[in-house]
């Protein structure tokens, strides 16, 4: 299954390669979608063929690349990433879908962008090797930076530089962090060893440091955030979906995959100061979007409150909050990808996205106001929704290392219902404004992008168990390799009030099966 892995990554790059041929913007529409389609048939296998008692890397394929600096071909999957990478097969036939009319100009560029930016995403799920995971990682800011600089809105190339220069800064970071590594790591690229290899306490200071400022510029953690709001406001439909639902992932594997294996001593040491960040992110977030008159600005600040229970589950060390952090990359994904696609086929009609412009939207479009009330109620967490379940699986594994902690992090919930719920109050219910009483409702086309997400919604919060079956092997090996370091004497003392004081010297809170 290597080789089936790699046709997976590569597919949609040979695609756009091939787009370049095609000449009429219909048939090149038509191509992207039978190309993005066809991924996600191709990546289905992998789901089924993965071995779910195991934590160990499947369908690894390796070739050499780089040989005099060991640098190979390097490719694989585990629980914490094969997950992601269907969610990225998922959305991009929608995105293509999406762009079918709000993009009218440039259209085969377009194509090829979401394509490569495909590739580049799987490629950082995938990728085995340091330096091939940097070189998808560093491809996926191109593509990103043309969507936005190219087919965004009035202020685009201003979002576009500064979503450019914020993620090159922590890059950049990520750069220096490799090259330590490669030197303390035995001379060797491979990510497995490089996990299995000790480190001492002042090198995991460092490199951690490195990692997190590269990791959560890209998630984006308070206060690393302001570049987010700009770049889905100006971003059109596609990119902003692209952007919630996978990019910003990439922050948050980054964790899992390198902070926490690599530097565990200087992960427990900064748990008291990431879940600070956590916990004002999540209420920062939801204040701001409750302040909000711009519907994408709304989802957008909702995404850094949402996003903030995903660092603080990964930073508890435990595996309910772990596997919680990882099953709410997923629904933020679903969830979030889908509320800016509801904004994209109100702004379609309108070409508006102000809150104000709306009311009594479910009288002339029934279908949509359903489909946005779903994804709504999602989002703030409703019982028999997929984001429940991610956010309760957090909240038990916040309550495990503190209970002050956990009911901080609720009042998060507490305030996505509040302006979740104003809203849809004031854009779904009410009297129906003359500026909307004749809008069409959904297209055929519009419904089949939207269904397969409400589909999401319910199966994850119904029955989460494949999810958390996938995951589980994977997620148990990363906390272990956190726990096992222990602080050294005294050093407890700077985690041991998040804990309540319960934890006693060389004592990690919270790093507990």
């Amino acid at each position: 299954m290597g080789a089936w892995l790699t046709l997976v990554i590569f597919l949609p790059a040979a695609g756009a390669i091939g787009l370049w041929a095609v000449r009429r913007p219909e048939a090149v529409k038509a191509a992207a979608l039978a190309i993005t389609l066809a991924e996600l048939l191709l990546s289905l296998p992998l789901w089924g063929s993965f071995d779910r008692t195991t934590a160990t890397m499947q369908f690894v394929a390796e070739a050499p690349w780089i040989s005099r600096f060991d640098i190979f071909y390097r490719v694989g999957v585990d629980g914490i990433s094969l997950p992601l990478i269907l969610l990225t097969t998922l959305l991009m036939p929608v995105c293509v879908i999406c762009s079918w009319r709000a993009i009218d100009r440039r259209v085969k560029e377009f194509m090829i962008s979401l394509l490569l930016m495909e590739t580049a995403m799987i490629g950082v799920f995938s990728a085995l090797d340091f330096v091939l995971f940097y070189v998808f990682w560093e491809a996926m800011l191109i593509p990103m930076y043309l969507i936005i600089g190219v087919w965004g809105g009035p202020n685009r190339l201003y979002a576009a530089i500064k979503f450019f220069l914020y993620t090159l800064a922590g890059s950049l970071l990520l750069l220096i962090a490799l090259i330590a590594l490669y030197f303390e790591g035995g001379r060797t690229f491979d990510l497995m060893k490089l996990m299995e290899a000790s480190y001492s306490a002042p090198f995991q200071f460092w490199v951690f440091w490195a990692f997190f400022l590269a990791f959560a510029i890209k998630v984006p953690m308070f206060p690393f955030h302001t570049w987010l709001p700009d770049a889905h406001v100006e971003a059109p439909t596609a990119g902003s979906v692209v952007l919630a639902s996978v990019l910003l992932k990439m922050g948050a594997y980054g964790f899992l995959r390198f902070c926490l294996p690599m530097t565990p001593h200087a992960s427990q040491l900064a748990m008291p100061f990431i879940a600070a960040l956590s916990i004002t992110a999540i209420l920062y977030g939801a204040y701001m979007a409750l302040a909000q008159d711009d519907l994408k600005k709304l989802i957008a600040y909702s995404s850094v409150s949402h996003m903030g229970f995903v660092t603080l589950g990964i930073f508890v060390f435990n595996v309910q909050g772990v596997e919680g952090a990882l099953l709410q990359m997923i629904n933020h994904g679903v969830t979030t990808g889908a509320l800016f696609l509801c904004v994209g086929l109100l702004y379609e009609r309108t070409h508006s996205r102000m809150i104000g412009d709306y009311g009594g939207v479910a009288r002339p479009m029934p279908v949509f106001a359903a489909c946005l009330v779903i994804f709504a109620l999602s989002s703030l967490g409703l019982p028999g929704t997929n984001s429940f379940v991610g956010e309760f699986l957090v909240l038990v594994g916040a309550f495990r290392i503190s209970p002050w902690v956990a009911a901080l992090s609720a009042l998060g919930i507490i305030l996505a219902a509040v302006y979740l719920l104003w809203m849809v109050q004031r854009v779904v219910w009410g009297a129906t404004r003359p500026a909307v009483e004749r809008l069409p409702d959904l297209s055929w086309r519009e419904a089949v992008t939207l269904a397969p997400l409400v589909g999401l919604v319910f199966w994850i919060g119904v029955y989460p168990e494949p999810l958390l079956a996938v995951m589980h092997h994977s997620v148990e090996q990363v906390v272990a390799q956190v726990g096992r370091e222990s602080l050294p004497d005294g050093a407890h003392l700077l985690v041991r009030w998040i804990a309540g004081g319960g934890a006693g010297p060389g004592v990690v809170p919270g790093v507990v099966p």
